[in-house]
Parts: C-alpha cells; sequence; structure tokens
C-alpha cells in the first residue's frame, strides 16, 4: 500500500500565494509608429554600425519612452494601461509617411503582434507633407485615411489607438514663441481624431509651448542636433539640424508625451 504524501499548510499556502501572484502579473506592449522623431537609433536602426560612432547624439524620443513605464509611472495612467508592466516596441523609422510606413509592412508586422489590450501611439505628418519629395509625401486627406486604418485596426485587435500631432520644429519663431510649422496636418489629425473618437494627444502644441518656454536659444543648443564641430565622432564638421533631438531634447517630448497620457487617464475615469 502506498503512503501519502502530506504537505505542510503552510507550503501549500505558499504554492497558492505564488500562483496568485503570477497569474495577476500582466504584461502589455505599447507600439510607437512614425517618423524619425520617434525613431530608436540605438536598436539596430544600422546593422553592423556602432551607434555611438556613427548616430550619436541623435535620439528619438520614442528611444527613451521606455524608462517612463515605470511600476510608479503606470499608476497614473491606469485608466489607459491596465498592466503591470509595459516594454514599449518602438517601430517608428526615419523618412516614413502615412503611406510608406503601411507600403512597406511596417504597419502589417505590428498588426500581425497585436494583442488585447496593447497600446499603439501613432505620431507622422513631417513626411506626409514633404511635397518635393514624392516618394514619401501624401496629401491631407490621405494622411487622415491612413490614420483613419491605423485607428480601426488597432481596434479590431482590441488595443488602444492614440493620435498624436507631429512634434514641433525648430522654427518658426514669432515674438519669442514658437509656431506652428506642419500647416494642415495638425489640424487633420485632430479631426481623424474628433471623428473617431480616439484618444489623442496634442503633441505639436505641447512642444511648441514647452520649446518656448526654454526658450529659443536653449532649445537650439540643448534639444536639437545644432552641433558645434569636432565635439561629435558621428559629425566631425558640425551639423544645423532644427527636426532631430539631442538626448535631453527627446526626453523632454518623451515627458511631454506621458503627460499627455496621464491627461488622458483623467478624462477616461
Amino acid at each position: 500500500m502506498k503512503e501519502k504524501i502530506l504537505f505542510p499548510i503552510s507550503f501549500l499556502v505558499l504554492v497558492l500565494v505564488l500562483s496568485a501572484f503570477s497569474f495577476q502579473q500582466k504584461t502589455i506592449t505599447i507600439y510607437l509608429i512614425g517618423d524619425s522623431t520617434m525613431a530608436d537609433y540605438s536598436d539596430n536602426y544600422d546593422p553592423g554600425k556602432d551607434y555611438m560612432k556613427t548616430r550619436y547624439p541623435v535620439t528619438g524620443w520614442g528611444q527613451v519612452f521606455q524608462q517612463f513605464m515605470t511600476p510608479d509611472s503606470l499608476q497614473k495612467v491606469r485608466a489607459i494601461i491596465s498592466a503591470d508592466s509595459v516594454i514599449v516596441d518602438d517601430r517608428a523609422r526615419g523618412g516614413r509617411s502615412t503611406r510608406t510606413f503601411f507600403q512597406e509592412g511596417r504597419w502589417r508586422s505590428v498588426y500581425e503582434n497585436l494583442e488585447k489590450n496593447d497600446v499603439v501611439l501613432m505620431q507622422f505628418g513631417h513626411n506626409d507633407a514633404a511635397e518635393n519629395k514624392t516618394e514619401r509625401y501624401v496629401d491631407v486627406e490621405g494622411y487622415k485615411e491612413f490614420l483613419r486604418l491605423y485607428v480601426s485596426q488597432t481596434r479590431q485587435k482590441g488595443a488602444y489607438p492614440v493620435i498624436l500631432t507631429p512634434v514641433a520644429r525648430n522654427y518658426p519663431w514669432e515674438n519669442g514663441h514658437l509656431q506652428n510649422v506642419h500647416g494642415e496636418y495638425d489640424q487633420a489629425a485632430k479631426d481623424v481624431a474628433k471623428e473617431l473618437e480616439v484618444m489623442f494627444i496634442d503633441l505639436n502644441q505641447k512642444s511648441m509651448d514647452h520649446f518656448s518656454e526654454k526658450g529659443k536659444d536653449y532649445v537650439t543648443n540643448n534639444y536639437f542636433m545644432n552641433l558645434p564641430a569636432g565635439k561629435y565622432e558621428a559629425y566631425p564638421e558640425g551639423q544645423e539640424d532644427n527636426t532631430h533631438f539631442q538626448p535631453e531634447g527627446a526626453k523632454a517630448v518623451a515627458r511631454l508625451v506621458f503627460e499627455g497620457m496621464q491627461e488622458l487617464n483623467k478624462k477616461t475615469k
């Protein structure tokens, strides 16, 4: 006759507690889709090349967004992110418009991996508006149609779309305040968000206001890729670039996006 194996009650309680804890732990993915201002240049952006030698200090705001997804921070956006942890999956790529991001299969790759309760932050516009670059240009109506597609297909998977207006460039300045350089594309993103009742972050306005508060000289030298000669290996002759960010600028924009998510959290409660 086989003997019964008896486990101490304390052991059984421990097993139940650990099982319950592991069951409650949830992870969702925040997918970032957009252009170079959002891209992660450090994550195999140029395969086989050393980021610190060939790209640094250029930094997309999505590259530093993971640091805002700490457990303490997630408590502030609980109405949007119902998870214990978040993985930021930055699919943004330089030079892409809403159209080329779709045509190259980049959206399909996101769509196939989307799961219920994931989040998609979409920020396009810089390249859509480039009329002189026909390979990427999308007129305003086309821009709106692709945003609608991304929203509808995100919802098909039970995930949450969030539309962002394009982040500001470092021009034009008038009377000490940065102005909108994105023309009708700024309003087009707002129109689609309202039409489809989509969560929305006005990153263009937030960044214009924040950059204006910091001042033109400060953001020119510390936020944007305006570099002196001889300082960085990747830019030996220096550079003037008022579209892309240095690390400090990227962190500032990432913080603006997270603040926008906090505001959405209040609206959805």
